[in-house]
């Protein structure tokens, strides 16, 4: 695949992170911010501190909110379609829709579902601030092993495909990334900081909403590039040229 088409295809991923960006606020806002109001509300009841409000809370959960996710969707649009380019070819026949929705579908796995399983996500304003700093660094650390690990099964898979066929290697691949991720998530240490007494429906709401958010961004990543990529590598040709040389 040559520079340019390369190029191309990032562009487009871009825009496509771009769209799923939009697609992943329009549910954040509607399904995310109930939970997230009422984490601040436990924090202001159970809290003897009350700072002058810096940034106010509409445009927090608006244009603050909007920017984050719109922001984060076009650098996930980014690397995925750099990793598309990369595995495109290389894990099968696939076509570029194929492969975009099993990109994404691998981008979604490591990169947010098994880091989020051992670090569950939490509302903001809940938590000891004082241990941000290493439930950050456990978090992204648990991201990059996930990844790594995710890389090696699929090396694993393609090794054992000829010997055992392409079903038998993906399940044996798929079964030893599940193990090593367990083994990871046992002897890593736990990130649990939620205080006595915060509601389990609202954290339980919360951490679904984040779940849906990051669904709703590469499922739509997926299709929306999916669709802007096989345009570039698949081009139909133009209807008057077709009906041309038909005639």
């Amino acid at each position: 695949m040559n520079s340019t088409v390369v190029r191309t295809l990032l562009m487009r991923g871009m825009l496509a992170g771009l769209g799923a960006g939009v697609l992943a606020f329009v549910f954040a806002y509607l399904v995310g911010e109930g939970p997230v109001d009422a984490a601040i509300a436990f924090e202001e009841a159970n809290s003897h501190e009350h700072g002058e409000e810096l940034v106010s809370r509409s445009l927090q959960s608006t244009a603050g909110l909007a920017t984050g996710v719109l922001i984060f969707g076009v650098a996930i649009g980014g690397i995925a379609a750099l990793a598309f380019c990369f595995a495109l070819g290389r894990i099968g026949r696939f076509g570029a829709r194929a492969t975009a929705a099993l990109t994404a579908l691998a981008g979604f796995l490591t990169v947010y579902l098994v880091p989020i399983l051992k670090y569950p996500a939490n509302p903001p304003a809940v938590g000891n601030p004082d241990t941000l700093d290493k439930r950050t660094i456990l978090f992204v650390l648990m991201i990059a092993l996930s990844v790594l690990l995710g890389i090696a099964a699929i090396r694993l898979g393609r090794r054992m495909a000829p010997a055992w066929g392409n079903w038998n290697a993906s399940i044996a691949a798929g079964a030893a990334f599940v193990a090593a991720v367990a083994f990871a998530m046992v002897f890593l240490p736990s990130g649990e900081n939620i205080p006595k007494g915060f509601p389990a429906t609202e954290l339980w709401e919360f951490r679904l909403a984040s779940i849906g958010v990051q669904a709703v961004m590469w499922s739509a990543f997926a299709l929306l590039f999916g669709y802007l990529a096989e345009r570039v590598l698949e081009p139909k040709p133009a209807r008057g040229r077709v009906s041309t040389l038909a005639a």
